[in-house]
């Protein structure tokens, strides 16, 4: 398995055991957490301690300096064993990039500047399809009321990305801290999987959002560079699909050859040997393998497109679009099928509730609900046929 960030040739960078550490702790206690829900405070800090929280940061920010391909590489190796806190620190990324992308600089510095020296984490609360928040002007700022709902992370977060509709129906995007007063975060989130993703609802009752905190210049999705952030988003799902079902495919391994037995009437001797054993396992192979390389070249993509900054033109964003659709497909194919099917090779005495191997197909149906991937087939079918690239939105 490849070292987290490291591409073929590179020197081992200094994050990449801090990672591993990580990893291997959210390994050790991920079946119980997943049986037991709720934040993961403990593991939460962990990451906070690490200094992973500042990956993606550039080094002259007092960051990392990941790349993003680095940074995704990182959550995907995270998703492998817990995908529920991959999902929270993928976030936090998602929402450092949301304020460089929807603010200027002068505005978003000092929140990364905060975040280092803090150890912020950040949550959720920007959800464009819930309308039921509103921003009331109040001179130059605004006063935002609602209830938000799917707000991955909020719970035990320092900064919240909060969104609210004004009454001209304008997205407004404000940064504000969690504990700000008028703020309730709701314990409110108990689905069958991601279940430490604490991605239930937060109340906003009479938040004052002050003008500074507001992200208008250039604002949500208002430049081909600003509308990258949900592609980041995508390729940020498109990882954790990727590492569960390559989770899952390394515990149906680690049973079939250490607890497997063939089947009654077949010619071979062990399991490893049956030949609908290894076609199966031919077939997950090949599944992960094709979207692990639509996702590292979408990947790639991305990052060149984050180079150009606001130079990006909206053709050049199109076709990193695709690219990240191609990709998403083709993760939510691939770990579903692998999840689901894992158990025709490991047998009835591998669904076992100790073992708890259905999160791997639990979390991944659960979260790649997210958006329909058939208007993902639709974007890639409207290009190959008619030349189309996708529209931006906050899918696409």
């Amino acid at each position: 398995m490849k070292h987290f960030g490291a591409e073929a040739g590179d020197e081992a960078v200094p994050w990449q055991a801090a990672a591993q550490r990580v990893t291997q702790a959210l390994a050790e206690t991920a079946v119980e957490r997943d049986r037991r829900g709720g934040t993961p405070k403990a593991e939460r800090d962990l990451l906070r301690d690490s200094g992973l929280l500042m990956l993606s940061v550039p080094r002259e920010l007092g960051g990392l300096g990941a790349n993003w391909r680095q940074t995704l590489d990182v959550v995907r190796g995270l998703a492998r064993v817990d995908s529920s806190v991959a999902h929270l620190f993928a976030f936090h990324h998602l929402l450092l990039a949301t304020v460089q992308l929807f603010g200027q600089p002068a505005q978003w510095r000092p929140w990364i500047e905060q975040t280092r020296a803090q150890h912020w984490f950040w949550g959720n609360a920007l959800n464009p399809l819930d309308k039921s928040t509103r921003a009331q002007a109040d001179g130059p700022d605004h006063v935002f009321s609602g209830r938000k709902s799917f707000c991955s992370g909020a719970s035990d977060s320092d900064m919240l990305v909060a969104s609210a509709l004004d009454a001209s129906d304008r997205l407004l995007i404000g940064v504000v801290p969690t504990r700000r007063e008028g703020i309730t975060v709701l314990d409110d989130w108990d689905n069958m999987g991601q279940r430490q993703t604490d991605s239930g609802s937060v109340l906003f009752e009479g938040v004052r959002v002050q003008a500074n905190e507001l992200l208008l210049d250039p604002g949500p999705l208002s430049t081909p560079f600003a509308c990258l952030r949900p592609l980041l988003a995508q390729l940020i799902l498109a990882n954790i699909y990727l590492g569960l079902g390559e989770g899952a495919l390394a515990q149906a391994k680690a049973f079939t050859l250490g607890q497997g037995r063939p089947w009654l009437f077949s010619d071979a001797t062990a399991a490893n040997e049956d030949p609908y054993v290894l076609a199966h396992y031919g077939d997950f192979w090949l599944a992960l393998e094709g979207a692990r390389s639509l996702l590292d070249s979408a990947a790639v993509a991305f990052d060149q497109a984050w180079l150009r900054g606001t130079s990006l033109d909206e053709p050049e964003r199109g076709q990193v679009a695709i690219a990240v659709a191609a990709a998403k497909v083709a993760s939510t194919r691939a770990g579903l099928e692998v999840a689901h099917r894992m158990f025709e090779v490991t047998g009835a005495r591998a669904t076992t509730a100790a073992l708890r191997l259905d999160r791997y197909w639990r979390n991944l149906r659960v979260h790649t609900l997210h958006d329909p991937v058939d208007y993902k087939v639709r974007e890639l079918g409207n290009w190959a046929l008619n030349g189309r690239l996708p529209p931006p939105s906050f899918y696409s």
